[in-house]
């Protein structure tokens, strides 16, 4: 009877490529992903969902030391290598999940992803593995989907939207895929800014003739005070902004690490709204500008957070009413969204070969019954 609660798994456990999934045609498309996420949030806020996340961060002056590579740290002034190696780890009903990631900025000059994600799906009861997947272009569109769990909190009844997209790598080009996916009729301009005028362009002009609504690649920030939704998705070492910058009531998304004004976080706390995807795991990792608010002055945004009025999207608990001034909302990834996106990936895939196999079965059976 307890057999009959686990899923089937293989002694030999098969490794499903990103090439194999397009092949396939087996990749989640962005709304499959935003579906996946859906239910995720909604396991993670009833609490049947858990998951932890730890990384280890390798010195960036142990890698400048190597002979081969320390002509080149000049051009990396401005940018962090976030040279690091990540676990995330979650339990839902069904499923278990690893992913593992390596990353480093310096990988781009090799011709390879900054961030490389694989993903272990198991069998919740046994814990016993069912497949290993190429978890690189899944860990960028479940963070891309972040940019519609906060348009419609936060922006909601409000067009046409002006948006700007600091970044033009993997999370900016899914943060814009995940935007056309729902949103489309409600904007009207996307911007797009990166260090590289050239990145910002070729991004745009990857994704511009399917898109239905203007995208531009721009190279300051002059549009970004008319813009009511602003997302940084970069690697950069400073801010990308100044507070007088930003229109006074703009919703900010931060997804990359110390990208943010000090002057901003303030006016943020003091007179409007600043949340989190989760108070411990963001703090904990304390990369990005939320957290090292505090932790440069001594204190840990896990204690302090709640005291002072910072929301949680991983909560039950409701936000407040939005009144006049920014919103300031920070997210560094949650594990359970990676597991459900993971399994609706895995899923999908044996649909897809259980179709193949069925298509020449049922030919087999029509040929037969014609003798």
């Amino acid at each position: 009877m307890a057999l009959d609660l686990a899923m089937r798994t293989n002694e030999d456990v098969d490794f499903i490529s990103a090439r194999r999934l397009r092949e396939l045609d087996a990749e989640l498309t962005p709304s499959e992903v935003q579906a996946a996420v859906d239910v995720a949030w909604r396991d993670i806020r009833a609490g049947t969902a858990h998951g932890a996340k730890a990384v280890l961060s390798l010195a960036e002056a142990e890698f400048w030391a190597r002979p081969e590579v320390a002509t080149s740290r000049e051009e990396f002034a401005d940018e962090r290598l976030g040279w690091k190696l990540s676990c995330l780890y979650s339990v839902n009903g069904r499923y278990g999940g690893v992913k593992i990631v390596g990353a480093n900025a310096f990988n781009r000059r090799l011709g390879l992803p900054r961030s490389t994600s694989t993903v272990l799906l198991l069998d919740k009861f046994t814990l016993r593995p069912l497949v290993v997947l190429d978890g690189t272009s899944m860990s960028s569109a479940r963070t891309g989907s972040y940019a519609t769990l906060v348009i419609e909190q936060f922006l909601a009844g409000l067009e046409p939207l002006s948006i700007f997209v600091f970044g033009a790598g993997p999370v900016a080009r899914s943060v814009i895929d995940n935007l056309a996916c729902g949103h489309t009729h409600r904007i009207e301009e996307v911007f797009v800014r990166s260090r590289s005028y050239a990145n910002a362009k070729a991004l745009v002009g990857e994704l511009e003739n399917r898109l239905g609504f203007a995208l531009r690649a721009v190279d300051d920030n002059t549009a970004l005070s008319r813009c009511q939704f602003v997302i940084t998705a970069s690697n950069s070492r400073h801010p990308v902004f100044d507070d007088s910058e930003l229109g006074a009531e703009a919703v900010t998304l931060h997804l990359g690490g110390d990208e943010v004004p000090e002057a901003y976080l303030q006016r943020a706390l003091r007179t409007g709204i600043v949340g989190c995807d989760d108070l411990a795991t963001v703090s904990r990792r304390n990369s990005q500008s939320l957290a090292l608010h505090f932790s440069r002055k001594g204190l840990q945004l896990e204690e302090i957070g709640s005291l002072i009025g910072i929301q949680q999207l991983s909560s039950q608990m409701p936000w407040p009413a939005r009144s006049d001034g920014p919103v300031s909302i920070t997210c560094v990834g949650l594990p359970a969204l990676d597991l459900y996106v993971a399994a609706a990936t895995y899923e999908k895939y044996r649909r897809v070969c259980d179709g193949l196999r069925e298509g020449p079965m049922r030919e087999a059976g029509a040929a037969s019954s014609d003798v």
